[in-house]
Formats: structure tokens, sequence, C-alpha cells
């Protein structure tokens, strides 16, 4: 992880970062404000349109800490001047999603439809095509947040790995099993 924690940070123009006594990074963009707080060992160094993070020494955890911080700096600064986009789709028979505001209403295949909160950070959208799967699009400036709903709304139906029912990625490939021989 060293490697990547020399890296510096490019700050594109329009953004602005800046460290608070307790080591709080907050950077703002066009697409919002996003903070964390770094560990009390790093210290970040603002220096003309980059964000380097210096670690004390080269002890095991100190050099696991300094690529940590620097990738969420990274996200950080990119979430806020682009954004960050996940999709989904449910395959299955009689499958479907659709939202009121955040609210998603799933029906993966129960006997009830499943309601799922969404965080109000994050932007939903779902879609449902004559012969394609619904799918369902997730935007956010925070990518530790989308991944994390993400893989919540995934776990509430995982793909199977025979026919391949359930709620996956768009563009995630499936390891497939051959179920079970013919008799005689």
């Amino acid at each position: 992880m060293s490697r990547i924690g020399r890296k510096p940070v490019d700050v594109p123009s329009g953004v602005t970062v800046s460290v608070s006594k307790d080591n709080v990074i907050s950077v703002k963009g066009p697409k919002g404000e996003l903070k964390e707080t770094i560990d009390r060992d790093i210290k970040v160094e603002i220096k003309d349109n980059t964000v380097e993070l210096v670690r004390p020494t080269d002890q095991i955890r100190h050099r696991a800490m300094h690529g940590l911080y620097r990738s969420l700096v990274s996200n950080m600064v990119k979430g806020v001047t682009e954004g960050f986009k996940k999709e989904m789709e449910l395959v299955g028979v009689g499958y479907k999603a659709a939202n009121q505001g955040n609210i998603l209403d799933l029906s993966l295949g129960y006997s009830h439809n499943i309601l799922f909160e969404i965080p109000k950070e994050l932007k939903i959208a779902t879609a449902q095509e004559k012969g394609k799967n619904p799918t369902i699009t997730l935007e956010s400036i925070d990518k530790q947040l989308l991944g994390q709903v993400c893989a919540k709304i995934r776990s509430l139906r995982k793909p199977e790995p025979y026919k391949g029912k359930g709620v996956k990625f768009v563009g995630e490939v499936l390891r497939r099993k051959a179920g079970k021989s013919a008799g005689k």
C-alpha cells in the first residue's frame, strides 16, 4: 500500500481541500462536500493543486494507513467532481423494482414485497423495459456509502449459480454450475 500512498492526489480546478486541527479533511466541489477523519499519525500536506499524505515511520500499520487514506482522499476528490454510479439488474421471472422517492419496492419471489429505504445522499432510478431485466441505478458522491447500499440490496437475493436468478451488478460475470446429470 505504500506505493499507492506516495502518489499525490491531483485536485482539479473548482475543488477545495482543507484540513482542520483535529485531522478532519473536507473536500468541496461542484457536486457537494465530503468529510473524513484521518488517523492522527498520517500528516496531510496541501501544496498547489495536489494533496500529499506523509507517514511518520515504515511500520506495517503506518504503511497500511498511508495507502488507505490516500485512496479515500482520491475517492472524495473524484466523488465531488464526477460522482459514482452503479447499476444493478434483477434476473428472474416476476422480479420487479419500483421506487417512490427514496423508498425502493422490490419483488424478489418472496411472499411479500421488500421495502428498502435508500439514504438521502443517494439518487435512485428504476427502469423496467419490455424484454429486458428490471434495472436499479444508484448515484452518489460517496463511494463507500454507495457500495454499502448496493451490497445490502444484493444480499436480499444473491444470484444463484444454476440459473443465475437474483440481484446482480450489470456486467457482473457469475460462475455457473452444470446441475444434475440425467439418470440412465
